[in-house]
């Protein structure tokens, strides 16, 4: 009998641990925050910035800007390594010209597993000089690459958010280079 009774008790205290977990994060949600909203900071709109996604602690300063054909510019804004052994590279694609572009199928790259998945930014790699290493944008079970996927064209003035997915070089390793076909390439430093 106290062999059901504490696997009720047991039961009963993870519910009550969920419920209450759901209910702070419920309100926390709900609560809108209208009212304290900072009043150093102005919207995106007024300030010039069209990207909201910036993250606290993050600089608004990119780490590069890789120039591409017809306009294309390639910003990347960080590079971050994470406790499972990735580098994630974050920015933005966008159309500085003055007409629709089609993005080149070459920045995909050549490998024939990523590019049955359609267009990316699979051929983006990251080279580390003093270790002597390319890495290559990780992929799935699948072989669809960890990486932004599914574009094909940018509007005169569009911005697109990107990402890539590398395995990360060894720990003492801060600094690599970024390239990416049909782009200028540019060192770029990796934190975290």
């Amino acid at each position: 009998m106290s062999i059901r009774f504490t696997a009720k008790v047991r039961r009963g205290t993870v519910a009550l641990t969920v419920a209450v977990g759901l209910a702070v994060g419920v309100a926390g949600c709900s609560s809108g925050g209208d009212d304290k909203k900072p009043q150093s900071s102005a919207p995106a709109s007024e300030t010039g910035d069209s990207d909201p996604s910036t993250q606290e602690g993050q600089s608004d300063k990119p780490l590069a800007e890789l120039k591409g054909s017809d306009g294309l510019v390639l910003q990347i804004d960080s590079a971050q390594r994470d406790s499972g052994g990735f580098v994630t590279v974050n920015g933005s694609l966008r159309n500085d010209g003055a007409k629709s572009l089609v993005v080149p199928s070459a920045v995909s790259g050549n490998e024939t597993e990523i590019i049955r998945n359609g267009r990316s930014l699979g051929g983006a790699t990251l080279v580390d000089p003093q270790g002597k290493k390319r890495y290559y944008v990780l992929r799935d079970t699948e072989g669809r690459p960890l990486t932004t996927t599914g574009f094909s064209a940018l509007k005169a003035g569009d911005n697109l958010a990107v990402f890539m997915q590398f395995p990360a070089p060894p720990a003492n390793t801060s600094e690599v280079e970024f390239q990416m076909p049909t782009f200028s390439a540019a060192t770029i430093k990796i934190s975290g």
